[in-house]
């Protein structure tokens, strides 16, 4: 009951990751990275111990497909698992496990893996494609979020009469060349998470600039209060 998109920016080729789930707080243990290598997610039936085991391999120089097929064979309940690597060049490893919950599946374009499972319908995955394609020119994480707001708006989650399940966690997590601007943002319980996220996201934007430089220039880095009256109008500071 959970669907994903990985992807690669065009601009910098930092790697992100953005998931929506009726489970609760999934930024614990289905997105792992393998920092300026690889980034995936484990889902569906989730098993944790799946995402070091998919580090070690990636670490040893085992491609994506690869390390899928090293996943298989140590796991006898892969079936019932989803799991989806992407690595630094874009190259993509992708299993959708027969034993997953209906809609699930997966799509892989050009920059992206996008893929789900406990869905109302292939729309899910076809929305968040078509999001994903067409905002290219947009920020990255922006760009995720967008692509996760289309599934959303296009049916997401489904219980099994059919109803809607309501998104109760997500994440947008990014990787980049300098790890301070980094961003890990979760929201790990909540009854619209994908709107919390992008409002965490719209309200941390804002102070990438100062935690930069916080990490870099402490001595002349004011305290975060004097920053704020004097770099953020009301309006970018969000509680």
């Amino acid at each position: 009951m959970t669907y994903t998109v990985i992807a690669k920016c065009e601009e910098n080729g930092c790697l992100g990751i953005a998931i929506a789930t009726y489970s609760i707080a999934v930024g614990g243990y289905c997105p792992f990275f393998l920092r300026n290598r690889a980034v995936l997610s484990t889902q569906a039936f989730a098993n944790p111990a799946l995402g070091p085991l998919a580090i070690e391999a990636l670490s040893n120089g085992r491609s994506p497909t690869q390390t899928i097929l090293e996943l298989s064979a140590s796991d006898p309940n892969f079936d019932y698992r989803q799991v989806g690597i992407m690595d630094q060049d874009g190259i993509v490893g992708m299993h959708t496990g027969a034993e997953c919950r209906n809609w699930a599946g997966h799509e892989i374009i050009k920059g992206a893996a996008i893929f789900g499972n406990v869905l109302a319908s292939h729309k899910t995955i076809e929305a968040m494609v078509k999001t994903f394609e067409k905002s290219k020119d947009i920020e990255f994480g922006k760009r995720l979020i967008l692509t996760l707001e289309a599934g959303r708006n296009a049916g997401g989650q489904a219980s099994s009469d059919g109803l809607h399940l309501p998104e109760r966690s997500a994440v947008l997590s990014i990787q980049t060349a300098d790890i301070v601007q980094d961003i890990d943002l979760r929201v790990d319980f909540h009854n619209d998470a994908v709107t919390e996220l992008r409002r965490v996201y719209e309200g941390y934007s804002p102070y990438i600039e100062y935690y930069m430089r916080r990490a870099r220039d402490p001595e002349n880095t004011p305290a975060q209060d004097a920053w704020v009256k004097e770099k953020l109008n009301d309006d970018d500071i969000q509680f």
